[in-house]
């Protein structure tokens, strides 16, 4: 694979859940790359798409979900014209991913050494003695103190730190190429979350991992990734550097975003800004103007006419607005 071309390929990914009375269009034409060694964080409200997104690339979508247009290329593989058996062979092999939630990803009945060998064994063909080698090398390495006694450990019998590090261990243990970590801090409490976010961007500068980082947390993604993509109602609506998007954001639902941050400047009584109205339905069908427009502070009458595109706006940044740059930047000043 030539050195620029990206180990993540998503293209025009689209992705609905069917059921008897309606369709909800979950993800909607959303493109994105990602290199190896690079973290890109996705950042929207609950049912912007974000896990739905992540859950297409894996091939892990509930029955009633199916990506129905669009491509998904890893290192030049197209993973959704794989057949099953195939998909699963890279799932866990080439893509790892750590869950929303460790106390439900792993298997309550089964003791952790039982659960971390299994990708080893099916995946890389070594001997139970190596799998259980690797893995205790692992949960070492995750800093869970005593290893190799954890691997006789029920999952309950951990605390919500070290289940998060048995989850990480697990998607490591063969190697992945790309690493999906959705809401990997989530019910953490602070100081077990940034243990965990120093050790995942340690694991990646020693393994030149490329991790898709999801999450709400807008502070995490400002000091852990190298670009952000911003879902909206299923569609991408802002691609820019981390550092550039949180110091001038180009599209007025990342500006709502940016400003609802808790400051520690603000006084004791100030409320924290809210972003007005809600969310719009997906199973309404196409939009007719911005989706963007019955919430957003700088609506205008071009905003009522069709869906912006997806354009670039400065270069190496996309936004999907009418408004001008220069406008959205003198009107947050």
């Amino acid at each position: 694979m030539p050195p620029d071309e990206p180990l993540l390929d998503v293209a025009g990914l689209t992705t609905e859940f069917r059921s008897d009375e309606s369709t909800v269009r979950a993800v909607d034409d959303v493109s994105f790359t990602l290199a190896r060694g690079e973290m890109l964080g996705i950042v929207g409200e609950s049912g912007s798409g974000k896990s739905a997104t992540s859950l297409s690339i894996m091939g892990l979508l509930p029955p009633r979900g199916h990506v129905v247009n669009g491509s998904v290329t890893l290192a030049g593989t197209d993973l959704l014209g794989l057949p099953s058996t195939e998909r699963r062979r890279v799932r866990g092999r080439r893509i790892a991913m750590i869950f929303q939630d460790p106390m439900t990803a792993l298997n309550p009945y089964l003791r952790v050494g039982e659960q971390l060998v299994e990708g080893p064994l099916l995946h890389l063909g070594v001997s139970e003695r190596e799998a259980e080698q690797r893995a205790v090398a692992l949960l070492d390495r995750v800093r869970i103190p005593d290893a190799k006694a954890r691997l006789g450990n029920y999952p309950h019998e951990l605390s919500g730190g070290m289940r998060q590090r048995v989850m990480i261990a697990m998607a490591l243990l063969c190697d992945p190429e790309l690493l999906i970590a959705d809401e990997p801090t989530t019910a953490l409490d602070v100081t077990v979350q940034a243990q965990i976010l120093d050790l995942i961007a340690e694991l990646r500068r020693e393994r030149n991992l490329a991790i898709l980082l999801i999450t709400h947390d807008l502070g995490v993604v400002a000091s852990t990734c190298d670009r952000v993509l911003v879902m909206y109602a299923g569609r991408v609506v802002e691609l820019a550097p981390a550092r550039e998007l949180f110091a001038t954001p180009l599209h007025p639902y990342t500006a709502a975003l940016t400003q609802s941050l808790p400051s520690l400047d603000a006084s004791p009584t100030q409320r924290l800004a809210a972003i007005p109205g809600l969310p719009p339905r997906l199973d309404r069908g196409p939009f007719t103007e911005c989706s963007f427009a019955p919430r957003c502070a700088f609506v205008h009458d071009a905003c009522r006419v069709g869906e912006p595109p997806l354009s670039e706006a400065e270069p190496g940044r996309l936004r999907r607005c009418v408004l001008p740059s220069e406008k959205l930047r003198s009107l947050r000043r």
